[in-house]
């Protein structure tokens, strides 16, 4: 049976024959999909036959370590079409640049398999969550900056029975917990910086492998843990203690302005890096722009820093969307730096 020709924007077989396009030496047909108007022609997406769900699905496999064979053999038998090697290479070109694992790859398939570049743990808390990370990422990473060292401990500890996953239960009529993601609090002025940054490009991506509103979150943060080479893990539980509240209240120059909120404080961290020396903690908001999630990202900034035992000024915090994304550094919220007197 002849295969049903298809959209090559959004990969519906609900096309229809538009006319003929001349050009000196070829006539080619053109068609028109009927579910989003896109006129194309077959000529013109020569080599881009297939779904950009099929494309994307296909760099994820071959990053998670396998090669273009095996890569071809589990897309072959989950979308049912058999892709030729030199096309599944030919995506993995074109998308080095957004997707730059590909400058990590080689180091990461001697030491890991596929079953084992990622660990993930199932959390009951709150609600459930995935925790998951990249074993081989942080390894190398961790090499290039060891004033980290410590995140490898921490993460290990997540998946043991050594964390303390009974604070982050919650009950609506009894909560002895406190959510960092509705603790609201009075804190320095912060100007974060918008800007454009590769976690953009990464996430107009990821967003085509969700299949509805409530897979985006999941999605992106998949995409990034295998496709870039800085996200180190997802969905990281913190907590910020008594203690914790303690330290910060007794260093000079900071305001903490927590002290009738509850504790522990707990939280799930997105999407966690190593980037440029810095710890970036990052959150996905649909709608950035609308939002202004400062005191949430600077709980998690400040409960990491504790457990970590590392300065605050070792972290950055962002939000950001498939258009937009905001940064800024949380020692800025909570610390404040007094000018010397001129003598």
């Amino acid at each position: 049976m002849k295969e049903a020709t298809r959209c090559q924007k959004c990969s519906s077989s609900n096309v229809i024959k538009k006319g003929l396009k001349k050009k000196k030496l070829e006539i080619s047909q053109r068609y028109l999909c009927k579910d989003c108007n896109t006129i194309f022609t077959l000529s013109q997406s020569k080599g881009k036959t297939y779904s950009i769900q099929t494309i994307l699905k296909s760099i994820s496999v071959y990053n998670l370590g396998c090669n273009l064979k095996q890569t071809q053999a589990k897309i072959e038998k989950a979308h049912k079409t058999k892709i030729p090697i030199s096309t599944i290479s030919s995506w993995l070109q074109q998308y080095k640049q957004i997707c730059t694992f590909a400058r990590l790859r080689k180091q990461t398939v001697k030491q890991y398999s596929p079953k084992t570049i990622i660990s993930k743990k199932s959390l009951n808390h709150i609600q459930p969550y995935t925790f998951k990370c990249h074993r081989a990422k942080l390894d190398i990473l961790l090499k290039e900056n060891r004033q980290f060292a410590a995140i490898k401990n921490y993460i290990e500890k997540i998946s043991s029975n050594q964390f303390p996953h009974h604070i982050f239960t919650y009950n609506k009529n009894n909560s002895s917990t406190q959510r960092a993601s509705q603790i609201k609090f009075n804190h320095l002025k912060i100007n974060a910086l918008q800007k454009t940054n590769q976690a953009n490009e990464l996430a107009k991506l990821a967003l085509n492998l969700a299949k509805d509103n409530k897979e985006r979150h999941q999605s992106i943060q998949d995409f990034f843990l295998i496709n870039d080479s800085t996200t180190i893990a997802v969905e990281v539980p913190i907590y910020l203690t008594n203690w914790d509240a303690g330290y910060y209240r007794n260093q000079k120059g900071f305001i903490f302005p927590l002290n009738n909120y509850k504790t522990p404080i707990t939280g799930h961290i997105d999407i966690l890096q190593i980037r440029n020396g810095l710890l970036h903690i990052l959150d996905y908001k649909p709608e950035s722009n609308k939002q202004n999630p400062v005191e949430q990202l600077a709980m998690y900034a400040l409960a990491l820093s504790r457990k970590l035992n590392l300065p605050l000024y070792y972290f950055k915090c962002a939000w950001f969307d498939e258009n937009n994304y905001y940064e800024f550094f949380p020692l800025h919220a909570v610390y404040q730096k007094k000018e010397k007197l001129l003598a």
